[in-house]
């Protein structure tokens, strides 16, 4: 368990585990999307297409370890245009949020690190939803 001191002096980046940690938690995610019925549907149609998953996988990780500290570049998209023609809704946004703090929880991570990671899902939301 972090002390407090010990998560003042450690990037996001660090406390999430760094790019294995991040890229588990990302595998993690996903898998609960995949089974949440809330959002499943549009995420059940990459596990047909695993090499296309590989990939948004991989920049999620890249975007999120560029985003929390991490010495990655990210060189994927912009949210906008990952997202624009997706159409997502407030509610599913809510639920992928949601799915995200479930596996924070489940990695054991304190709750300044999830406050951090809420705070970045938060700033992106306007660039993802309604797009």
């Amino acid at each position: 368990m972090e002390t407090t001191k010990e998560v003042e002096k450690a990037t996001l980046f660090e406390r999430l585990g760094g790019t294995i940690g991040i890229t588990t938690i990302v595998d993690d995610v996903v898998q609960t999307h995949m089974e949440n019925p809330a959002i499943n549907a549009r995420f059940i149609p990459y596990g047909d297409e695993p090499e296309r998953l590989a990939v948004i996988k991989k920049h999620t990780v890249d975007f999120f370890s560029a985003g929390s500290g991490g010495n990655v570049e990210y060189t994927g998209r912009s949210m906008e245009e990952t997202h624009t023609g997706m159409n997502i809704s407030r509610e599913e946004y809510t639920h992928v949020v949601d799915d995200i703090l479930l596996v924070l929880d489940k990695h054991g991570m304190t709750e300044e690190t999830k406050k951090d990671v809420l705070f970045i899902l938060w700033s992106l939301r306007d660039m993802i939803i309604a797009r």
